[in-house]
């Protein structure tokens, strides 16, 4: 595969056969993040666990203290004094039977999450087989299906972040942006490593955080020590 000359002046400035303390990694991160739009930073963890077992799924939310820097669409399916709620809470999408018929029909997706109310998760389970392949499913563990409904699209709007294994025991999880500089893009990543270390499950035997890798939307992959993460 043929890659453009940033990326390859990114990768001279990567040691790719080092494990990099995490503040370091970031800050190199920045540095090869070039392009002339403002790249995403991501996260990528393998774990030491089997997901294809109940007892060894990892999978929670969290409000990075610096955000995502991505404005978030908010799809909240509710009724009633839930609706204003979502109203006044700054959902972008708020509906109930109308919202669940125009995904089923017209295939619609212009939001990036969806929360809804337990009351109504017998109508928005209907849409598993459309939601589910692209994780837009609301789930309670996530903080997606809450009676509390104006917290949830204010925690989303502030940058909260789903965590949860994909098939290869994997968790990728976007931290924020280029622009954000190597520190606050720091303070992320360690909400984030702190939570899914406190989300082990009991169940996991032998090293939790195999791997640790970085890497900006055009730029190299940068490895971090995962012995360190949480020094």
């Amino acid at each position: 595969m043929k890659h453009g000359k940033k990326y390859v002046d990114g990768l001279k400035l990567v040691d790719r056969t080092k494990l990099y303390d995490a503040s370091e990694a970031l800050d190199l991160c920045v540095k090869t993040g070039t392009s002339k739009f403002d790249e995403t930073v991501e996260v990528h963890v393998k774990l030491g666990v089997d997901g294809r077992h109940a007892d060894q799924q990892v999978r929670g939310a969290i409000v990075l203290p610096n955000g995502t820097g991505k404005n978030v669409r908010v799809l909240a399916i509710c009724k009633g004094d839930a609706a204003k709620e979502a109203e006044a809470a700054g959902a972008e999408f708020v509906g109930a039977e109308d919202m669940i018929q125009k995904i089923q029909s017209e295939n619609w997706m212009d939001f990036d999450i969806l929360i809804t109310t337990p009351d109504m998760m017998g109508l928005v389970g209907r849409l598993g087989k459309i939601l589910g392949p692209r994780g837009l499913m609301p789930n309670p563990k996530a903080g997606t299906v809450t009676r509390d409904i104006g917290k949830a699209i204010n925690d989303a709007k502030a940058g909260k972040i789903e965590y949860r294994l994909d098939k290869t025991n994997i968790i990728h999880c976007t931290i924020g942006k280029v622009s954000f500089g190597g520190e606050k893009l720091l303070a992320n990543f360690n909400a984030l490593l702190e939570a899914i270390v406190k989300a082990k499950p009991a169940a996991a035997k032998g090293t939790y955080l195999k791997s640790v890798v970085i890497a900006s939307t055009m730029g190299p992959a940068i490895k971090i020590n995962p012995t360190r993460v949480t020094d």
